[in-house]
């Protein structure tokens, strides 16, 4: 071997030995790279598919709530269907036309009572479709008999129509109530909606949509055919998956990007390049590691703040539920696992070492008397998905009883299984109180039908007013029969019939005890001036009637009546306030035999209206001229008669507003008369002869069945009316053609509610009226007392009716911005409301100060022209779906 030969031999482990630490920083640098662009990509990736994820998230919403909005639109026509299952196809057209106004994907909906479709909207382009049997049709025949036997909605699709395009068709049954409270299965109604046009609005057709998305329908889980949306290749590209529920049907959508999931070159090798250079620089290794860690430390102090946050909203939430004592639970339908927490186990007074507990621990807590139903209600609940909402007794370990509330909603986990999470908590005490309230209640009707009848006792044997001393009206009545019984040669007398002018005001001002004194003083008075021998009697609450006796025909009562007014005038002190009325007097004569007194007391009755008409505090005598007047009275009913028989009754509505929401809560229909050469009159122009002629029922009837028919108009045109109220006479309380009329239509209770008008009195015997207004509550109607305040209401009233609302008459409200003393009085009538549980309604809410005061004030709801005028049918839907009162009411609101 020669020396250089040797000297090569020598050299070569020398050589491999020097690139050693480089080849290992080599293999070590390779590693580090690998590592690098492995979780780089697996970062993009994971980008990538939350992109993915977010934009395919945005897609399934809008088409899972364009189908649902659409379906919600249909449900619109079978509301309408079960309350109008006689629908005519003219009908059936002007619903459509105002349901699906718009472009809408609905091509078509169909109504197929006993399956027949004999309804379509619309006609153009669907002619073929009437009189299409679904229980003929195999196609149809199978989804149709399913929604009769669900009673549920059913959502069918895609389906590829004849007339080209594919589409979902939403079948709804149609359930009729019938008059006997059972239901009636009227069919079904068919809505076709357009998928190009739901794909289109829910963004799958976008331009610049950057994923490709396929969507198929599944079966029991599994996919029943290929997509009916997108390639089925997306399938096979490790999707981005999510379903929708469509009735009872599951949509599976899957996306990629488009290009799909591998990222472009560029991205790849320009940070493989990048790390091939750091990869020669020492400092590389040590910068990258910092940077990593930096990012590191980062996202660790971004999660400790979300955990701080989450620890704080935990203990805020537990502070609420300790301070609440509400118990939460939840109950796994599959595992049979329940969940208590410690609240609930205080709540059922259960001892448990481990602080597990099951359904059974439950089962064993509950009274006997309730056990059966709770069970029932929570199995229910389970099986319908519906939220759950009742009250049961639970027995403690030493026997006591607690009443408890439990609510709950059911949910599916991540694991797919059904549960229902709830709350519970301690109600005892208000069933208590409210057993004492009811108990009360009873004491108290007892008592008040004890005076009731006392009352009755005392009246009728009693022919003297017991304040005054002076006959009453069952004395006149029997001094007329005498009267008309006197020989021809004593028919000459006169009447006069005396009424006080503001006795109500210091009546309801000063209270009784200064009615009382006023009274007193007026019977004095008149028993002082009046000619020897007259009759004088009190017929009523502030009334009185004078009859001259034979031997005073000659007097002159008109003089007489100028001192009783004189003398009644004068002012008298109660308890440091100087009271005063005054009094009006109507005068009238019979001059002839063949006049019977008790017309001669209708013509003073006739004087006195037109003595107040006049300005009160004065004397009229009854003349030709109110004879003629009398005439065109006569004409008036006749007009109101021939106004019935032409319809020209209608209804206004004036809205009712929520004090602190000025949310409407309610309509009033008011009668109004079209008259053909007056227009439009209110009820004072008509009211009053209407009673006399006893049509004021035939009135009322036209008045509800207009309420009803808008309050059906409004639910049906998406602005549900809480109640309409009308008033309600005392003709048409005793009218059996009302109850008939109730009980023949199905309507919420506590939609419908009447007001007792002022002219009906309670302070007779008032038996038969409270009976029929107790039959009106038992058909489920409320009851109002109108004009509240106005004289004919009172607390016995309330006491005998325990009506629902209480209406403050509009006099106690117009002045309350300038007097404290009729706030109070204002605030006490609330006051007497809330004691009784009843809601108070102001009337006469002129300006919006008016709202602020009685918002304060704790009026329940507020009525008038600073929120709505009445208004005619026509112009209500407007005002309500443009929410006008708003507009000069907003500062309040």
């Amino acid at each position: 071997m020669s020396d250089q030969q040797r000297q090569q031999s020598l050299l070569g482990p020398i050589f491999k030995l020097h690139y050693l630490p480089a080849a290992l920083a080599f293999v070590a640098m390779a590693a580090i790279i690998f590592f690098v662009d492995w979780q780089l990509r697996d970062s993009r990736m994971r980008d990538l598919r939350q992109h993915v994820t977010e934009d395919l998230i945005g897609i399934r919403t809008r088409l899972e709530n364009n189908i649902n909005g659409n379906v919600k639109l249909v449900q619109g026509y079978v509301a309408a269907l079960e309350t109008e299952p006689d629908m005519t196809q003219e009908r059936y057209s002007q619903l459509g036309a105002r349901i699906l106004r718009g472009d809408t994907p609905i091509r078509n909906v169909a109504a197929a009572p006993d399956f027949v479709v004999s309804l379509i909207y619309p006609i153009a382009g669907n002619e073929s479709s009437r009189g299409l049997d679904y229980t003929r049709n195999a196609a149809q025949r199978d989804a149709a008999l399913k929604v009769r036997d669900s009673g549920q909605l059913q959502i069918t699709g895609p389906v590829r129509l004849v007339q080209g395009g594919e589409a979902v068709i939403a079948r709804f049954p149609v359930v009729n109530l019938l008059p006997n409270g059972r239901e009636h299965f009227w069919g079904i109604v068919s809505a076709v909606l357009d998928l190009e046009k739901l794909y289109t609005a829910s963004g799958l057709r976008d331009d610049d949509l950057d994923i490709d998305v396929a969507i198929q329908v599944l079966k029991n889980g599994k996919a029943d055919r290929a997509p009916f949306f997108g390639d089925a290749s997306i399938l096979d590209q490790d999707p981005v998956g999510m379903t929708i529920r469509l009735g009872h049907e599951d949509w599976r959508f899957a996306a990629v990007p488009r290009g799909g999931w591998e990222p472009p070159a560029a991205h790849i090798w320009g940070p493989r390049l990048l790390l091939g250079l750091m990869g020669f620089i020492v400092v590389a290794p040590m910068i990258w590691t910092g940077r990593l860690t930096e990012e590191r430390e980062r996202h660790l102090e971004i999660l400790r703040g979300h955990e701080d946050e989450m620890q704080t909203l935990s203990q805020r939430l537990q502070i609420a539920l300790q301070a609440s004592k509400i118990g939460i639970w939840e109950f796994d339908t599959v595992t049979g696992e329940l969940i208590w927490d410690e609240r609930m186990r205080d709540l059922y007074d259960l001892a448990v070492p481990d602080g597990r507990v099951g359904y059974i621990d439950w089962r064993n807590a509950l009274h006997p008397g309730d056990l059966a139903r709770s069970e029932a209600e929570f199995a229910r609940a389970i099986e319908t998905g519906l939220a759950y909402q009742t009250q049961f007794r639970v027995v403690c370990r030493d026997g006591a009883t607690r009443h408890i509330r439990a609510i709950g909603t059911t949910y599916r986990g991540s694991r797919g299984h059904k549960k229902v999470v709830g709350v519970n908590w301690d109600v005892t005490q208000d069933v208590h109180l409210q057993e004492d309230l009811r108990r009360a209640k009873q004491v108290s009707d007892i008592q008040n039908g004890q005076l009731e009848e006392a009352r009755l006792i005392m009246e009728s044997a009693a022919l003297h007013d017991a304040l005054t001393g002076l006959p009453n009206r069952r004395y006149l009545d029997r001094i007329v029969a005498e009267y008309d019984e006197r020989p021809a040669s004593e028919t000459a007398l006169t009447v006069m019939h005396i009424d006080l002018d503001r006795f109500k005001d210091i009546n309801d001002t000063l209270g009784h005890a200064a009615g009382d004194r006023i009274l007193r003083h007026a019977a004095d008075m008149l028993a002082e001036f009046v000619f020897p021998g007259d009759f004088l009697a009190r017929i009523g609450g502030d009334e009185f009637v004078v009859i001259s006796s034979p031997a005073n025909m000659g007097g002159d009562y008109l003089e007489l009546a100028g001192r009783l007014i004189e003398a009644i005038s004068r002012p008298l002190f109660h308890e440091g306030h100087e009271c005063r009325v005054g009094s009006s007097i109507g005068i009238a004569t019979r001059t002839s035999a063949d006049a019977r007194i008790e017309q001669v007391l209708v013509n003073a009755d006739i004087a006195l209206y037109e003595a107040k008409r006049r300005g009160r505090n004065r004397v009229e005598c009854f003349t030709d001229a109110l004879r003629l007047e009398v005439v065109n009275t006569k004409r008036t009913a006749d007009e109101i008669l021939r106004g019935l028989e032409q319809n020209e009754f209608m209804a206004y509505f004036q809205p009712q507003f929520d004090a602190r929401t000025l949310e409407i809560v309610g309509l009033e229909a008011l009668a109004r008369w079209d008259h053909p050469t007056k227009g439009i009159l209110p009820p004072a122009a008509f009211l009053k002869i209407a009673e006399s002629l006893k049509v004021v029922s035939q009135i009322d009837a036209v008045v509800l069945n207009q309420a009803l028919l808008q309050q059906f108009r409004l639910n049906a045109s998406g602005y549900p009316v809480p109640k309409v109220s009308v008033n309600v006479s005392a003709q048409r309380l005793m009218d059996e053609a009302l109850f008939e009329r109730l009980e023949g239509i199905a309507f919420r209770p506590g939609s419908l509610s009447f007001e007792l008008l002022e002219s009906i009195s309670f302070d007779g015997d008032d038996r038969e009226l409270v009976h029929q207004i107790e039959r009106l509550k038992s058909l489920g109607a409320d009851i109002e007392i109108d004009d509240f305040g106005s004289g004919h209401a009172s607390i016995v009233t309330l006491l005998k009716l325990t009506p629902r609302r209480l209406k403050i008459d509009r006099q106690l409200v117009i002045p309350l911005l300038d007097s404290k003393a009729q706030q109070n009085l204002v605030a006490s009538i609330i006051e007497i409301g809330r004691s009784r549980g009843i809601e108070i309604v102001a009337e006469g809410v002129e300006t919006p100060a008016h709202v602020e005061v009685l918002r304060d004030l704790g009026c329940d709801i507020l009525q008038g022209y600073a929120l709505a005028r009445p208004m005619a049918p026509g112009e209500l839907l407007g005002f309500v779906s443009e929410r006008r009162w708003m507009t000069g009411i907003g500062a309040v609101a």
